[in-house]
């Protein structure tokens, strides 16, 4: 099996996810998962399409991310994940598109207006 190359986006975060055979190993821009992410939550958020899956041991992934903070980081590498486990088999695509994982998030940050202080706060208000 050759190495199956896909990107996931979330937000600013762009993550290149480089999928092959091996013993389950993922390390993210040359650094373990556990180092990267230290909360069970984004790691859990990143294993979710493997575990769906049960490639949990099955493949060694290389990621990698930037851009963005690190939950939408984890979020595209988990759009990513799953997109390589639906070009590995068309199977995949039935377990994970019901559970959202395959749908790309497109919410934005809104942008900046001019005259205004952010995105929809204004300046304060004066009558007299």
């Amino acid at each position: 099996m050759e190495t199956i190359h896909k990107i996931g986006r979330r937000k600013t975060a762009v993550a290149r996810v480089y999928l092959s055979e091996g013993k389950g190993n993922i390390t993210i821009n040359k650094r373990d998962l556990d180092n990267y992410f230290t909360t069970s939550t984004l790691q859990y958020k990143v294993k979710q399409p493997l575990m769906l899956t049960d490639n949990e041991k099955t493949f060694d992934i290389s990621v990698n991310v930037f851009g963005g903070g690190i939950t939408g980081q984890a979020e595209a590498i988990r759009l990513a994940i799953s997109r390589a486990m639906c070009e590995l088999n068309d199977e995949n695509r039935g377990i994970l598109k019901p559970e959202g994982l395959l749908t790309r998030d497109p919410r934005m940050v809104e942008r900046k207006k001019f005259g205004q202080k952010k995105a929809r706060k204004k300046f304060q208000f004066s009558k007299r």
